[in-house]
């Protein structure tokens, strides 16, 4: 199975937003499945950030919940998590998993 494939990082000042691309392998008659997004900094454990269940529902951590949101959309089959009012503890690998496989990761560095 192929691995997700996530995109959209970069350097951002606090306040700003970003948007992370995830594209996942998937046919068109295909069903979705769970798609995760977590991160990861330097010290810490990985965490969960945010998730959609193959119903589409969503879940949000309560450490971005209110700022973060995540999406689905079919026709690129590319899960979306949008971050507004970053903040600098946002700084982090963020990492995509689907079906159980991960993404290699992209980085968000918010500065103060």
């Amino acid at each position: 199975q192929v691995q997700p494939v996530e995109s959209g990082g970069g350097l951002v000042q606090s306040g700003g937003s970003l948007r992370l691309s995830c594209v996942v392998s998937r046919s068109s008659y295909s069903t979705w499945g769970p798609v995760e997004w977590w991160r990861q900094d330097p010290g810490k454990q990985r965490e969960l950030v945010a998730g959609i269940t193959g119903d589409g529902v969503s879940i949000i951590a309560d450490s971005v919940k209110g700022r973060f949101t995540i999406s689905r959309v079919n026709a690129n089959n590319t899960v979306y998590l949008q971050m507004n009012k970053l903040k600098p503890e946002d700084t982090a690998v963020y990492y995509c998993r689907h079906r159980g496989l991960w993404g290699q990761g992209i980085l968000v560095t918010v500065s103060s």
